[in-house]
Order: C-alpha cells, then sequence, then structure tokens
C-alpha cells in the first residue's frame, strides 16, 4: 500500500508540469485510482467504513495511552477503552497503535537470541 501511497504523492507534486494521465502511462498506476484516492482526501464521507471508525479512535487511542504516561501496551489500551466504552476488537488497538508508532514499556531485560562469537568473525 505504501507505494501507491508514494506514486499519487508524485502525481500530486507533477501533476502541475505533466498532467495526471501521461504519468499515469509511465506508473503502473490507473488514472482512475488516482482520481478516487483524491476524491477521498477531499470528501471524507467517501472514505470506507473502516477508514471512517480508524479517524475516530486514533485519537482516543492516542489518549488512552498519553493519559497512561505512555506506558501501556496493546492489552491495557485495548482493556481501557472497553471500560470507557468503546466496543473495539484489540487487533484493531493492535493495528492503530502500530499505524500511529505506539509502543508499550517492557519490563525485563531485552531478549538476546544469539550471542555473537568473536572469533567467528575472522575466518579466512
Amino acid at each position: 500500500m505504501t507505494a501507491v501511497k508514494d506514486m499519487i504523492a508524485f502525481i500530486d507534486d507533477q501533476r502541475q508540469v505533466y498532467g495526471v494521465e501521461p504519468i499515469c502511462k509511465v506508473l503502473p498506476i490507473a488514472p482512475s485510482t488516482y482520481h478516487a484516492h483524491a476524491a477521498r482526501r477531499a470528501d471524507p464521507a467517501k472514505l470506507s467504513a473502516r477508514a471512517r471508525r480508524d479517524m475516530a479512535l486514533k485519537p482516543e487511542i492516542v489518549r488512552v495511552f498519553a493519559e497512561n504516561f505512555e506506558v501501556y501496551g496493546v492489552r491495557k489500551v485495548w482493556r481501557q477503552m472497553l471500560r470507557e466504552g468503546f466496543g473495539v476488537a484489540r487487533c484493531t488497538v493492535k493495528r492503530l497503535m502500530a499505524d500511529l508508532g505506539l509502543q508499550g514499556v517492557i519490563r525485563g531485560k531485552p531478549v538476546r537470541t544469539t550471542v555473537q562469537d568473536k572469533a567467528a568473525l575472522t575466518c579466512r
């Protein structure tokens, strides 16, 4: 999905110089895809139900995360939202927290799965 977003951003930057259709002939994107994306940006009512719900939930997730000293992980943010009356799935909270770049604090030492052998690096 990020490739499409990158192409749309490129078209936005260059559309005044070259136009949408000539750029779309070179890039692997249909002009209708670009125009549909631009219409959704201009009118949020044209967004999918999931996208509209995500837009409504993201500020609430950020608020719950900030109110709890930015240490709550997915499970605790989800449980707090359920207590506050938001009917949201845990996997949705996980996806939106990842989109927002939010991560809870992990207790203890970080897990080290391998220990590097310095002698093995100098093989001939």
